[in-house]
């Protein structure tokens, strides 16, 4: 028989690791904006580019279309993003940052970018090797 050990499971690691380093940013940037996760994951993808509808930003951002309505409209509420609807097919809608959304994600940008910043020194020499491995797995297709 197979001896099974989860703390040694290579994608439970990996989810631990995830959700512990999401949690870890989340508090900052709640702190300084009061967004949820699905909000800032809709605002650095649009931050990315000037239009994008929300297909994209549900299949780049790996979350439900449903949360990423949700999202949008609190972000549309709020001021930060503005939605315009395809006066050809009304299902499809595309959004934007309002300037108060980029002014915001400028803020937000400095704080992951120092978190990210603390996150590599703490992979010291080991960082290309873990990006390079990194990548491998999110290349994948299953």
């Amino acid at each position: 028989m197979t001896t099974f050990n989860l703390n040694d499971f290579l994608p439970y690691q990996l989810s631990v690791a995830a959700s512990r380093i999401s949690k870890a940013f989340e508090r900052r940037y709640a702190a300084e904006a009061g967004i949820s996760v699905p909000e800032w994951r809709v605002l650095a993808h649009l931050s990315q580019s000037a239009r994008v509808s929300v297909r994209e930003i549900e299949a780049r951002v790996d979350m439900e279309k449903s949360k990423v309505s949700r999202a949008a409209s609190r972000l549309e509420k709020a001021g930060l993003a503005t939605k315009v609807t395809n006066p050809e097919d009304r299902r499809l809608v595309s959004l934007s940052l309002t300037p108060e959304g980029q002014a915001l994600m400028a803020r937000l940008a400095g704080i992951a970018l120092g978190f990210q910043h603390e996150l590599t020194a703490l992979l010291g020499a080991e960082r290309p090797a873990f990006e390079t491995g990194l990548k491998r797995l999110t290349e994948l297709k299953y």
